[in-house]
């Protein structure tokens, strides 16, 4: 009764809310009019060639069945270290290289496909919603503060708290992570397991690399679609999404102007100023903190703007582009929403990612700002253009999944000497935990 009385206690509050913005947006038209053409050109320019050719790639490479042979390779990186699939490799490395929400797309792609349980892609959303470097060197570093080598700093510190995040959370719903509770997937789960019990006699025999061959050529067939509908589904359906988050850039941008407009900002400044005060910022902050909230650019810039000391300037920057704003938000709501995947879980996630990533720049801000123009130099000579952006990007992806595949071969080869100890959760590759091998003799 009383989640009933609190869930229509935050409609009612919702409505009010949005009916209060549509009334302010009719008294000032001509903000709306200007925050949405903003909005429609960081989308034009930067979101959709940044974002379309890794979304049409990743549908790509789901349909031929590589991102499950990904996930037999990095399974032994991946499960011990996260407690998540190999295949989240993939939505890590994506993440990282395009950035906000490619993760969210590709994990509920996985959910759907039933690549992973439900707990398995909560502890996916929880780490794998990253800002991409070009972003976090070019856009922030450069354009905002105008200090190439603040982007090292600050990406640095966004990806040391993004795995922080990601291995506390691999103790998150262990309770419940068993697949025999997940209902959304489970004939598909059941007939994988049977798949894997009518070849567990091979597996003595068989590599890594064969079973994940293997793996591809199931995934393949199970797919079924000939390249040429592959490829146009893949790009049909990267459209719609991207046009969806596009929608929500310009309503957000509309929605934070609208705010700044009628004084609501002006009005909370204070008491968030208070709260910046006991954390040990400057009360000046409170705006770009509250324009943190709603979008990640708006508030990075203002945080870059406020004229007050640079390393709390940079530890505020770094604390919103682990949140990620309301917007970012918005959009992965979008794209998992006909999926069970909780909400909860992502938000507390976005939450710790935010602490951990003041807490980890303020420490890093002054080993790191010496001697670390010359990084930021190079990258800013890659992020002129389109071009150049996607090869960055690219590149960057190559080289994540180029460390993920040493990393599982080195736990591999120490789980297989007993030199580490690995415990394993049940997963779609295997239908129980595996019987601990007898130990070897360096």
């Amino acid at each position: 009764m009383a989640s009933f009385r609190s869930g229509r206690g935050l409609l009612v509050i919702i409505a009010i809310a949005f009916t209060l913005v549509t009334i302010s947006l009719g008294i000032y038209p001509e903000t709306g009019l200007a925050a949405a053409k903003e909005g429609l050109k960081i989308f034009w320019e930067i979101v959709f060639p940044s974002l379309l050719p890794f979304f049409v790639l990743s549908e790509i490479l789901l349909g031929l069945g590589v991102v499950n042979a990904f996930g037999v390779l990095l399974e032994p990186l991946m499960r011990p270290v996260f407690n998540v699939p190999g295949a989240g490799a993939f939505a890590l490395s994506m993440g990282l290289a395009a950035g906000y929400p490619m993760d969210a797309v590709i994990t509920g792609k996985f959910r759907r496909s039933g690549l992973c349980t439900r707990v398995e892609g909560e502890r996916l959303l929880a780490f794998t919603n990253t800002a991409d470097p070009l972003f976090m060197f070019g856009a922030v570093a450069v354009g905002m503060f105008g200090l190439p080598e603040v982007g090292v700093t600050i990406a640095i510190a966004h990806y040391l708290s993004a795995f922080s995040v990601g291995f506390l959370f691999r103790f998150y719903g262990r309770q419940e992570s068993s697949p025999k509770k997940e209902g959304l997937m489970e004939g598909k789960r059941n007939s994988w397991s049977k798949a894997v019990k009518s070849r567990k006699h091979l597996k003595k025999r068989e590599s890594i690399g064969q079973r994940a061959l293997q793996e591809l050529f199931r995934a393949k067939n199970q797919d079924g679609r000939h390249f040429g509908q592959l490829l146009g589904d893949a790009v049909k359906d990267s459209i719609s999404t991207l046009f969806m988050i596009g929608g929500f850039i310009m309503v957000f941008s509309v929605f934070v102007a609208v705010l700044d407009r009628i004084g609501l900002v002006t009005l909370l400044t204070p008491i968030v100023g208070k709260a910046l005060d006991f954390c040990g910022l400057h009360p000046s902050l409170s705006k770009a903190l509250l324009q943190g909230i709603l979008e990640i650019d708006l508030g990075a810039m203002a945080a870059a703007q406020t004229n007050t000391a640079l390393d709390q300037r940079i530890v505020l920057a770094g604390v919103i582009i682990a949140w990620s704003g309301l917007c970012v938000h918005g959009q992965v709501i979008s794209v998992i929403h006909d999926t069970d995947l909780r909400l909860a879980p992502y938000i507390g996630a976005r939450i710790l990612h935010a602490l951990l990533a003041g807490i980890y720049t303020f420490f890093l801000i002054g080993p790191l700002q010496a001697g670390t123009a010359f990084v930021s130099g190079g990258i800013l000579h890659f992020s002129a253009g389109f071009f150049d952006r996607w090869i960055l990007s690219g590149r960057h992806f190559l080289i994540t999944i180029g460390f993920l595949l040493v990393g599982a071969v080195l736990l591999r080869f120490l789980g297989k000497y007993r030199l580490i100890m690995v415990e394993e959760e049940t997963s779609h590759f295997t239908d129980r935990k595996k019987p601990v091998a007898p130990m070897r003799r360096l």
